[in-house]
């Protein structure tokens, strides 16, 4: 029984990053629904560990080759999230992201970017097939940031203030559309 609720309980909390891609289970077209028994389907931990951590320096591309260095997001607090489109909980999280970034445009960046392998076709397909209107679809193909922040979670969720220091790291999915989100952006985006 032990075994079973540990199994549980590492799947409820995000993808494990040291299986490979090819192990992992994908994901359906639709979103997956809520655990049985009420279970909250959002249960990331929040990680104060690294706060005041410089934002590193990576450069990011879209499906269309468009670049993103991380540097050129200073002066404006920025929400960077790593998913993929194989790990269920980022699948969960992803409108509520959506949502955010919608509700916080002018005052908060949200990047989601992709930690699929070599899957840009994918990632794109996934952006359009959702209608996520307000995200882009960003691909680290090297996993670097991934590897940067090193939690061995998907997703991981890291937020920097408008000088480009960490506040805080969402381990785990997050409801971003729900009222401890307001809570946890209320300093950084006064």
């Amino acid at each position: 029984m032990l075994p079973l609720a540990l199994l549980a309980t590492g799947l409820l909390a995000g993808c494990d990053r040291q299986t490979p891609a090819d192990v992992q289970p994908q994901s359906s077209a639709a979103a997956p629904a809520a655990p049985a028994g009420g279970e909250e389907p959002f249960n990331g931990t929040l990680d104060i560990s690294s706060r005041g951590a410089a934002l590193p320096d990576f450069t990011f591309t879209d499906p269309s080759g468009k670049k993103l260095r991380t540097q050129d997001l200073k002066g404006k607090p920025v929400l960077i999230n790593l998913w993929a489109t194989w790990c269920g909980p980022c699948v969960l999280e992803m409108p509520t992201l959506d949502a955010l970034a919608a509700a916080k445009a002018g005052k908060l960046q949200v990047l989601t970017i992709s930690q699929d392998l070599d899957k840009a076709d994918a990632v794109a397909a996934f952006f359009k097939d959702r209608k996520l209107a307000h995200l882009a679809p960003w691909l680290d193909p090297e996993n670097a940031l991934s590897q940067h922040y090193n939690t061995g979670v998907l997703p991981t969720t890291v937020l920097y203030d408008a000088e480009g220091r960490e506040v805080w790291r969402m381990i785990g999915s997050h409801d971003w559309s729900g009222p401890r989100t307001e809570a946890l952006l209320a300093d950084t985006l006064r």
